[in-house]
C-alpha cells in the first residue's frame, strides 16, 4: 500500500512540476539543451564503466519501478546494440545497488549505475522520470525530455538525425 501511494504521489507530483520549452515540449527538469552538459559524476557502477570518448552519450535517469522507464528500456538496448560504437547508453538510478540488481525484466544490456545521493538528477533538477538527455562527442546537450512525450518522442530517427548532424 505505501508503495502505491508512493507512486501515485510522485506521479503527481511530476505533473505539477513540467515545465514547458521554447518549441512547447514539456519537460520534468531544467534545461539544459545546446549548454555544455555536466560532467557524469555516479556513486557506483554496476556494469563496467563504458567509454564515451568522441562517442554520443544517452543518459536515462529511471527507477525499477517504473513503468514508462520499463517500457522504454528495450529500446535503448536496441540503441546500444546497434549503435556501440557512436554511441554510450548509460541507466542512470537513485535506487539502491541491491535493487536495481535484482531487476531482472526487462534485461538491460546497457550501462548502468546508481546516484543514491542524486548528484547528476540535481544538477538537472530533474522532477520526472524517465528523463533523457544525449550528449554529443563535444559535451553538448543536444536532446533532452521525456523519451515517450507524444510528438516528442525519442525514436531511432530522431537519434540518428541528431548523431549525423552532430558528429565531428
Amino acid at each position: 500500500m505505501k508503495k502505491l501511494l508512493f507512486v501515485v504521489l510522485t506521479l503527481c507530483s511530476t505533473t505539477l512540476f513540467a515545465q514547458e520549452s521554447n518549441n512547447g515540449k514539456k519537460l520534468w527538469a531544467k534545461s539544459v539543451l545546446n549548454e555544455k552538459a555536466p560532467d557524469l559524476v555516479v556513486e557506483k557502477w554496476l556494469s563496467k564503466q563504458p567509454d564515451t570518448k568522441g562517442k554520443f552519450v544517452l543518459i536515462d535517469f529511471w527507477a525499477t519501478w517504473c513503468g514508462p522507464c520499463r517500457k522504454y528500456i528495450p529500446m535503448l538496448n536496441d540503441f546500444q546494440q546497434k549503435y556501440g560504437d557512436k554511441l554510450a547508453v548509460i541507466g542512470i538510478s537513485d535506487e539502491t545497488e541491491d535493487r536495481v540488481k535484482a531487476f531482472k525484466d526487462p534485461k538491460i544490456t546497457y550501462a548502468e549505475a546508481i546516484d543514491t545521493k542524486r548528484t547528476l538528477y540535481s544538477q538537472l533538477e530533474v522532477k520526472g522520470i524517465p528523463h533523457v538527455i544525449i550528449i554529443d562527442p563535444k559535451g553538448i546537450v543536444r536532446w533532452e525530455g521525456f523519451p515517450l512525450l507524444g510528438n516528442f518522442e525519442l525514436t531511432e530517427k530522431v537519434l540518428t538525425d541528431l548523431m549525423e548532424k552532430y558528429k565531428n
